[in-house]
């Protein structure tokens, strides 16, 4: 008895036959429910442990006995079971918590029916020459997602879901394109929404049309610069009322820019009868009024070249609609109606006579240049406007049985219910039976924007990065679907739960297919440094509706493709290529999308809960792919920075990271804005700086750029990387440098746009040419570093030339590498920019507002207060709207919107766009400017108080010394020369 315990006290238990044993485990334990095939396993274990030579001393730990068969052995493998304290988490969460599908995007459940084939828009796919690539574009509110649901509706068979439609609800937009969850609760487009539809032209041709919605708002221009490079032409959406806005002139001015051809909707022409009630011939002089103000703004962007953009209804190149109504004409469509009534009707001769100082003679039934009477109408008035009027009246006016009449008159025949509904519905149902589809649309774009065959050629000379007598560039300008695979990224789409996005390009060349490897290629790629270049796998590519995605086999050569699987190496653009190219050729990018200002618009943010660091960052970084414009950076103080256009913007962007990327709360500092550091004068004195081991020594003198010059840089009127003649010649004839001055030129800072210029001012009598070319590199990038970051408060320098007038550097090699040259250029530059009378520059913006004459002294009144000032105000003609535009300080308007809306009762629309850099009064070094706490700084305090209040923001000491970046001997000898008292 004895033996079957050991000196612990532990049972051990002796061998006994195979029979008692197996009678032993299984009456043991009777409760536990074993299956025989686990009574099998638990006896073969215990055979396996017996010890045949009798009783054993051997100690069992605790760990080791098995009183109760494990959760696995219980419930089986497949189950994930979870052992949880009570106290470890609230009562409030649950355990195991319930799987939550998120959606931040409106989307359909299925794809919806449509009036078209989808297996033949798939076929039109390999017809480039009758595809279109088009972009909506103009102000905020001109009817442009309006206009897109006049489309849809042609195309999409969506009557009945409307219909089921109650309340408020009812009478709601569509605003098919406003996928996003802020676009629906504002009211306003946020993201460019792309729609591929088969339309048909007046001849009942089919056209594949790829159409690009683009945000009005002046913030989410940087989604217009994005979606225009993806597109053959630009349609331009105009408000009748209140004609050309801000975004409508940067639409214009970045098209033009761009060599793409415009096309102008003049919409809302529905506000001319019903809200401003103008007479038909009124409304004929303010129609042409807009026409020329768009005119007039093209002749302004290319002097002497607005003929070859001009727009003219006679051209074609202007429609009419309400979008509202759903119609859309051109002089052309509507002299078609007249052609269906009287067939003998020419419809070209005739459209050509409906527009401008051309009068009808009923008497005689001819066109004249002058009018036979005093009364008489021009063509346009009789023919297209009054008509238009007339069925706007009766259909309002008139009761059901007389309206049943009248438009039974004009081939225009309702059912009994439908003559009985409210006048909205009503007026929609008989212009559509008036007007029909919007085939005047589709002529015009067919006609006159250019197929992605005919539109490759301009992509390619603007675009693309490398040389245009390679296979895959003849390849793309053929749109050959059998080519090398080429697409240009342009804009990411985060899916419905936030987690990924897909990316929207365009197919130049070869055929996007699923499951096929592809190269992607960065921003920063180029075939020297091949770093920005990584393999994927395209796992789908859909054909993008806005609300829908339709899964296809492959996308063809011209038209646009929203791919899957790709996102993760793409932060903003991308070239998206195939694994091997004709010839073993290298690859080359298409150049990131310019855009036409600056985010300027700055605020910190940090997690509420520090340990969420991680996750803050991983929702920067989508933020930062999402948002065209917008850039995250960390500061020297360690602050997370996002940079954006302005208050609207950077409240999307923080929502975004709080509910759909981050899913958490954050905290947010007060809105500041970036500044910049420039001189005024040249450098007093050479300015010198010795590297660390004292071998080497740079001599440097700042002075300001002329006039033009940064702007010419950073539009990319000229390019450093090009040839040095070619960058020569263009100082040379524009600004006057002389030859030797205008082919030193080293760099621009503090990147190869950047409004800064390094020339190399010294003489090769003077210095060792050939050792001032090996630490030519490292003197340039210690002119970045500096230009990066400016002496005063660590933001960027601009419109500062640094003239490099002395070298002397060690003939041995190890004594002048990049640790010895770079931190000694960086220095030099400092120096010599401290001692040119710095000063700091703000960014300012250009302020628009429309409203009611009584608003004009108001926004006198709140841009007085904001150190802001106006430039010019007056009426809109036709309208008793009121138009005033100013400048005002980027940091002095938060809450400008705002004031300016409680100081009008909310009846004035302000647009704010980043305009140009101004010097900000005072001198940022005057150690006597004085400022009170709590109390706004005086004007000439100004810089001194922004320079203090930054550095302090960012952990910098507390003043800026000279005497940190001078040489010892060289600040001695210029305080006791006085110089620097």
């Amino acid at each position: 008895m004895d033996d079957l315990y050991d000196e612990f006290g532990n049972f051990i238990g002796e061998a006994e036959s195979d029979d008692e044993s197996e009678h032993e485990v299984q009456v043991a334990d009777p409760y536990l429910n074993y299956d025989d095939d686990e009574v099998a396993e638990v006896n073969d274990q215990q055979l396996m442990e017996v010890d045949e030579d009798g009783p054993s001393n051997a100690v069992i730990l605790h760990e080791d006995k098995q009183y109760y068969p494990t959760a696995q052995q219980v419930y089986g493998t497949d189950v994930e079971t979870m052992v949880q304290e009570e106290d470890t988490q609230p009562l409030t969460q649950p355990i195991i918590e319930p799987v939550v599908q998120k959606k931040f995007i409106v989307e359909e459940t299925d794809l919806p029916s449509v009036r078209f084939s989808r297996e033949f828009m798939s076929d039109l796919m390999n017809f480039p020459e009758q595809t279109r690539n088009v972009a909506l574009a103009g102000h905020l509110h001109h009817g442009k997602t309006a206009f897109m649901d006049m489309l849809v509706f042609e195309t999409h068979d969506i009557e009945q879901k409307l219909e089921k439609r109650r309340g408020k609800k009812r009478d709601e937009q569509l605003r098919y394109t406003d996928t996003h969850t802020l676009e629906r609760e504002r009211g306003v487009s946020i993201k460019a929404s792309p729609m591929t539809l088969v339309l048909q032209t007046s001849k009942g041709k089919s056209h594949l049309v790829n159409v690009l919605d683009t945000p009005g708002h002046v913030n989410f221009a940087d989604e217009m610069a994005a979606s225009l490079r993806l597109v053959d032409g630009v349609v331009l959406i105009v408000d009748v009322v209140e004609g050309v806005q801000v975004t409508t002139e940067h639409t214009i001015k970045h098209a033009i820019l761009e060599g793409l051809p415009l096309t102008l909707v003049i919409n809302k022409m529905d506000r001319l009868i019903l809200e401003l009630k103008l007479p038909a011939s009124d409304a004929y002089f303010k129609l042409k009024h807009v026409v020329e103000q768009v005119n007039t703004f093209i002749e302004e962007v290319v002097p002497g070249q607005g003929e070859k953009y001009r727009v003219s209804p006679e051209k074609g190149n202007v429609a009419f609609a309400s979008s509202d109504m759903r119609w859309c004409i051109t002089l052309q469509s509507f002299a078609r109606i007249y052609a269906q009534s009287y067939p003998g009707v020419d419809v070209e001769e005739f459209s050509r006579r409906l527009w401008g100082d051309i009068f009808f003679n009923p008497g005689s039934r001819k066109f004249t240049r002058r009018a036979a009477e005093d009364k008489a109408k021009r063509s346009f008035v009789s023919f297209v406007l009054e008509p238009i009027y007339k069925l706007y009246a009766h259909t309002i006016s008139k009761d059901p049985d007389e309206l049943k009449t009248f438009l039974g008159r004009h081939g225009i025949y309702l059912k009994p219910n439908e003559l009985k509904r409210d006048a909205k519905d009503l007026l929609r149902l008989a212009c559509a039976q008036f007007f029909g589809p919007a085939t005047g649309f589709v002529d015009m774009i067919v006609n006159h924007v250019p197929s992605p065959v005919d539109g490759a050629r301009r992509m390619l000379e603007r675009y693309y990065t490398g040389p245009l007598d390679t296979k895959t560039v003849a390849s793309m300008e053929k749109c050959d679907p059998d080519g090398p695979l080429v697409v240009h990224v342009t804009k990411l789409y985060n899916t419905a739960d936030a987690k990924s996005f897909h990316c929207l390009g365009r197919v130049m060349s070869g055929t996007a297919r699923p499951s096929t490897t592809v190269r992607v290629l960065g921003e920063g790629y180029t075939p020297d440094d091949e770093e920005d270049m990584v393999a994927v796998t395209v796992t789908d590519t859909w054909i993008a509706e806005s609300r829908y995605n339709v899964p296809t086999s492959g996308v063809p050569a011209g038209s646009w493709v929203l791919l899957g699987g790709v996102d993760n190496s793409i932060v903003k653009t991308a070239t998206i290529i195939a694994q091997k190219l004709p010839d073993d050729e290298e690859p080359y990018i298409f150049s990131p999308v310019k855009h036409f200002f600056e985010s300027v618009f700055k605020v910190a943010v940090e997690p509420i809960n520090p340990s969420e660091l991680p996750k803050m960052l991983d929702g920067l970084r989508k933020v930062n792919k999402s948002y065209p414009l917008v850039t995250t950076k960390v500061e020297e103080s360690g602050e997370h920075i996002i940079l954006g256009t302005g208050e609207l913007y950077m409240d999307c962007v923080l929502h975004d990271l709080r509910r759909l990327y981050a899913e958490m709360e954050i905290k947010v500092s007060d809105p500041v804005t970036r500044f910049c550091e420039t001189v005024q004068e040249a450098s007093a004195i050479k300015c010198y700086a010795l590297s660390p081991n004292k071998k080497n020594k740079l001599t440097m003198v700042a002075e300001p750029l002329d006039t033009g010059i940064a702007g010419d840089i950073e539009s990319g009127k000229v390019n450093i990387k090009d040839p040095v003649r070619k960058v020569g010649k263009f100082f040379e004839n524009n600004y006057g440098y002389d030859l030797l001055s205008s082919r030193n030129i080293w760099a621009f800072g503090p990147d190869d746009m950047g409004p800064n210029i390094l020339q190399n001012d010294t003489l090769p009598s003077d210095v060792d040419q050939k050792l001032l070319k090996s630490v030519r590199d490292t003197i340039r990038q210690g002119f970045s570093w500096a230009t990066r970051e400016g002496p005063l408060c660590d933001e960027p320098i601009r419109n500062t030339k640094f003239r490099i007038m002395d070298v002397n550097v060690a003939p041995e090699a190890i004594f002048r590498g990049g640790a010895q040259i770079i931190p000694t250029s960086r220095r030099a530059c400092y120096s010599s920019f401290l001692m040119a009378s710095p000063r700091l520059m703000e960014p300012v913006y250009s302020c628009s507002m429309v409203g009611p004459a009584d608003a004009v002294t108001a926004a006198y009144t709140v841009l007085g207060r904001r150190r802001g000032h106006i430039l010019s105000d007056g009426p809109i003609a036709g309208t008793p709207l009121y138009q005033v535009k100013g400048l005002l300080p980027v940091i002095d308007s938060f809450g400008f919107e705002t004031d300016l809306r409680i100081h009008t009762q909310g009846q004035a629309i302000v647009s704010l766009v980043f305009d140009n850099w101004q010097i900000v009064p005072g001198d940022p070094l005057d150690k006597e400017a004085k400022t009170r706490p709590l109390q706004p700084a005086t004007a000439q305090a100004t810089a001194r108080d922004f320079v203090l209040k930054t550095r302090r923001r960012k952990g910098l000491a507390e003043d800026v010394t000279i005497s940190k970046f001078l040489e010892p001997e060289l600040f001695r000898n210029l305080k006791e020369s006085g110089i620097l008292d």
